[in-house]
């Protein structure tokens, strides 16, 4: 990934490639290096094969193995390492010195070294010494920055010393462009707008760019040349450099642009990564220039960290040695910084630091988008350099960087913000990913997998773990908490979105439950990162979970389903409600005899626990419970519903008449005369049934208990089946199998108890009561006997057995006799004035009840004897009272009265009507005397209670 940096010295020259300034960073070097020797270099060129181009590698120099003498440079050089190679070139000697010490030799090698790194032909560097020998022979012993150079070389070099004159006019050009760059464009000295000489020097640039000027000979142009330039190169702004000290080159920021230039010598011509072996004998020769330049050891170190860090980025940020060199050197600029005030140095270092520390935020603030598993070795180099050039610009007072920063960031306040930000884009960058790919995935299919937010929490899951295992690691060496930071930004970004998705849910939808599932599992994850990574902080992570409020995931899924439920339930209660209103309750509508609504009530139960049970949520044993309660209350009522409209036993019993009583000797039976006799108008009732009203009433009677049974039995086995869908762990939550749909089973039961008691008492007192309240016994017994009541029971038993489920067959039938008995016995006991019984019926009677009691045996085809026995007993110990004479009767009655009620001034008190029928209960036997046909029971309620002697 290669950049291309801006300058942080800006663009000084413009007019002056960097080819142009490369070769004029040599001459000073060359200059420099000649001044300041023991002797003149004298160069003898070598083969053309022995460029460095070719291949030829110098021998290895002893100094990889010595120690620098400066700080700096020993720090750079240990940071290289291994990633230095060994320079080649031609050989330079000094005048005939085969004998002279290795030291001299080692630095005319570095020199030709330096040629070749800074690619300098050999015929330009000839040229350059030839200029310079013949400056030396006419000014002996003056050092070069007392000098102008370009000046000189303008009038030591003629047309001749070039193989072509259109190189003499580029090379002439560039020189005069050199001049107007460091005399005018940027002087060490200021300009006066008053000095005539700055346009003087303007104007004869001006004129040899256009055409070329005669500087070689010592004519009035030159001489005005010279005078000029050493006009303005020798001002002084009384800055303690001497007073001989020409300021041509070394005015900011063009001495830092040549600086630069002979900088990049220390890298390998060849190899871009590498540093020369020799890189400090360069470095050493690099520094005879400072007088030139004005440089000093605060601007070398700022100049070749910027060197270190441009070659690191230019050459795609592989060579991780580079940046650790750049690095060290930013702790000598820290050391310096400390050390000056100079605004000069300032403006220096902070164009460059703030450059760096640019260029490493824009990565650390997404370090996702630069680092990986390959080169994550690099953002520990990356972040430490970060941090230390904001120390050093946040330590100077002076730097635009302070002046931007209200307070100065601590290293783990940078990396926090960090891994906020870097983690912040990723999730946005993932989110655009996971939208795109679903976007595709539409297009080529009509379904797709997960929704969205589903995927992207898994994908930020994995993010987040890559985080902790690649990226945490490193950065932890600043910030404690790195991976719990990690895990908030997280947590926070999907949150954000979660909480939009969950905003506009207004049902429960398999999407939305496995949105929901996903981001609880990626909460999970993500608190646990943050829990690991705190176990040793001084809050345990407080600060950390604090900005993690729980998404709350499965209270929204809770909830949701909640709704769920309800909707389903209401609708439920709504379809019974309505369908029940038209329900026919015909047994003969299907094979079961149920009405079709309760088949299809269950269906929809059944098909709502199936569904419930293919949510994908976690929490089907928690809401279980709110479920089949919902689904409890609705079948309940169904239940309600279908035998609201039945009434129950109590309905159809008669309200008991008062006691009454007829004169002795009163033909009762004349008064039946007219009326017609009982057996015609049992005929007549029997062509009826099965096609009345009353017929169809028992059939709809038949359905709903029938319906109810069902109900009964298959909600039952519904239960089962739904606790066979949980854990076996989860079962006994429920404490047994009966809590599913318990209410309703009991009601159920309920129901076919009282549909069947109903049913009961409304065929012997509704149906029948023609044949049995208004029939049976009244007037003479003989003529009004059982006979037309067993028709007609018996009729309506065979509807009840053709139309009722086995199971609950035997019970009706059951109810039905017990309803018959008790008719039998209200018909004995309080049928009413109309009746009346003497002794001799007794037998009658009791013959009656008998062929009551066969009917429902049925010659063993019917009810089981033992029960018939039970529930016969009360009516059989009542039979008896009715042959007992009538004194007995009534010394027990005053017996049975005067022991539970007492008497009133020998007065025998009105028993109440209460409690069931006894032989040994005072209102039953009271019953008994008021139906009693004889004068001695008229005489006995007439003076006790003044009963009427005649029938009223």
């Amino acid at each position: 990934m290669e950049e291309s940096l801006p300058c942080p010295f800006g663009d000084p020259a413009p007019n002056l490639s960097d080819s142009e300034l490369r070769e004029t960073a040599y001459e000073i070097l060359v200059a420099a290096c000649r001044t300041t020797g023991s002797r003149p270099l004298t160069f003898i060129p070598q083969s053309p094969k022995s460029d460095r181009s070719n291949g030829v590698s110098l021998s290895p120099s002893p100094s990889l193995h010595r120690s620098l003498t400066s700080t700096a440079a020993s720090r750079v050089k240990k940071a290289l390492g291994m990633k230095k190679r060994s320079g080649g070139g031609g050989d330079v000697r000094e005048g005939e010195s085969s004998g002279q010490p290795d030291r001299v030799k080692k630095s005319v090698t570095v020199g030709e070294l330096v040629r070749v790194q800074m690619r300098i032909s050999e015929q330009i560097d000839s040229r350059i010494r030839r200029a310079l020998l013949r400056i030396a022979s006419g000014q002996l012993g003056r050092r070069v920055e007392t000098m102008v150079l370009p000046l000189e070389l303008l009038q030591q070099l003629k047309a001749t010393d070039f193989p072509d004159h259109e190189e003499y006019i580029s090379w002439q050009r560039r020189n005069l462009k050199l001049l107007e760059a460091g005399l005018i464009l940027h002087p060490h000295v200021p300009l006066s707008k008053s000095d005539k000489s700055v346009q003087q020097l303007k104007q004869m640039i001006r004129s040899g760019l256009e055409r070329p000027l005669d500087t070689g000979k010592i004519t009035g142009e030159s001489q005005n040349l010279r005078s000029v330039v050493m006009s303005l190169a020798t001002r002084s702004n009384n800055d303690g450099i001497g007073p001989d000290t020409c300021h041509w080159a070394d005015g900011f920021p063009l001495n830092l642009r040549i600086y630069q230039m002979l900088l990049e010598s220390c890298f390998d011509v060849n190899d871009e990564l590498s540093v020369v072996e020799e890189v400090d004998e360069v470095l050493e020769l690099i520094k005879k220039t400072w007088p030139v330049l004005g440089m000093n050891q605060m601007v070398h170190n700022v100049c070749f960290l910027w060197v270190l860090f441009n070659r690191y980025v230019a050459t795609g940020q592989v060579e991780n040695d580079l940046l650790v060199a750049a690095h060290n050197l930013i702790l000598e600029v820290e050391n310096d910084a400390k050390e000056t005030n100079d605004p000069a140095y300032s403006k220096i270092s902070n164009s460059v630091l703030s450059l760096i520390l640019d260029w490493a935020e824009k990565r650390l603030l997404a370090y996702h988008d630069t680092f990986n598993i390959d080169n994550v070795e690099t953002l520990e180099t990356t972040v430490s350099l970060g941090i230390s050039v904001a120390k050093v610009l946040g330590e100077d007072a002076s730097s635009e960087y302070r002046r931007k920063k209200k307070n100065v960031d601590s290293g783990r306040d940078r990396v926090d913000t960090y891994i906020r930000s870097s983690l912040r884009m990723a999730f946005s960058q993932t989110k655009k990913m996971v939208e795109h790919s679903k976007r595709s995935k539409s297009r080529q299919s009509s379904t797709s997998n997960l929704p969205a937010l589903a995927t992207l929490a898994e994908d930020i899951g994995h993010l987040a773990f890559n985080e902790k295992a690649i990226f945490s690691p490193i950065l932890k060496n600043w910030h404690p908490l790195a991976a719990g930071v990690a895990a908030a930004t997280l947590h926070s970004c999907y949150g954000t979105e979660l909480k939009k998705f969950v905003s506009g849910i207004t049902e429960l939808t398999p999407d939305a439950i496995r949105v929901l599932t996903a981001a609880d599992k990626l909460e999970k994850d993500l608190v646990q990162i943050a829990v690991q990574d705190a176990v040793d902080s001084d809050d345990g992570g407080k600060s950390v979970i604090r900005e993690m409020p729980p998404f709350e995931a499965e209270v929204v899924i809770g909830n949701l389903v909640k709704s769920w439920i309800k909707t389903r339930v209401d609708r439920l209660k709504e379809w019974i409600d309505r369908n029940l209103q038209q329900e026919a309750w015909n047994p003969k509508l299907n094979k079961l005899g149920i009405a079709p609504s309760s088949v299809d009530v269950l269906r929809m139960v059944d098909e709502t626990l199936e569904a419930f049970f293919l949510l994908p949520i976690l929490l089907h044993t928690v809401l279980l419970p709110e479920l089949t309660s919902g689904l409890d209350k609705c079948m309940q009522h169904y239940v309600s519903k279908a035998k609201s409209s039945c009434g129950s036993r109590n309905t159809f019993l008669p309200a008991l008449p008062a006691l009454t009583r007829c004169s002795v000797g009163s033909r009762l039976h004349g008064v039946f005369k007219k009326k017609e006799k009982p057996m015609a108008a049992s005929n007549r009732r029997k062509s009826q049934l099965g096609t009345s009203n009353d017929s169809t009433e028992i059939l709809q009677f038949c359905c709903r208990i029938n319906t109810l049974h069902y109900i009964r039995t298959e909600i039952e086995s519904s239960g089962r089946k739904t606790l066979n869908r949980l854990p076996e762990s989860d079962i006994a939550a429920f404490d047994g199998k009966a809590k599913i749909f318990e209410q309703s089973i009991g009601y159920c039961s309920k129901g076919v108890q009282q549909l069947s008691e109903a049913t009961a008492y409304k065929i012997v007192f509704h149906d029948l009561s023609n044949v049995l309240w208004d029939g049976l016994y009244v007037g003479e017994v003989s003529s009004s006997r059982v006979e037309s009541f067993l028709q007609e029971l018996e009729r309506c038993l065979e509807i009840i057995s053709s139309s009722v489920h086995d199971r609950v067959r035997t019970r009706v039938i059951s109810d039905i006799m017990r309803a018959s008995f008790d008719g039998f016995l209200l018909v004995l006991l309080a049928g009413g004035p109309s009746r009346c019984f003497t002794v001799q019926d007794s037998d009658a009677v009791d013959e009656d009840f008998k062929f009551l009691c066969d009917l429902f045996w049925s010659n063993g085809d019917g009810l089981p004897l033992d029960l018939i026995e039970k529930v016969s007993t009360t009516v059989k110990s009542i039979l008896p009272l009715l042959r007992t004479d009538t004194e007995s009767l009534i010394e027990r009655f005053k017996a049975v009265c005067l022991e539970n009620h007492g008497s009133d001034r020998g007065k025998l008190p009105l028993p109440p009507t209460s409690g069931p029928w006894s032989p040994t209960e005072a209102n039953t036997l009271l019953r008994v005397l008021c139906y009693r046909y004889d004068e001695s029971a008229t005489k006995f309620l007439k003076r006790t209670y003044n009963l009427p002697r005649k029938l009223t």
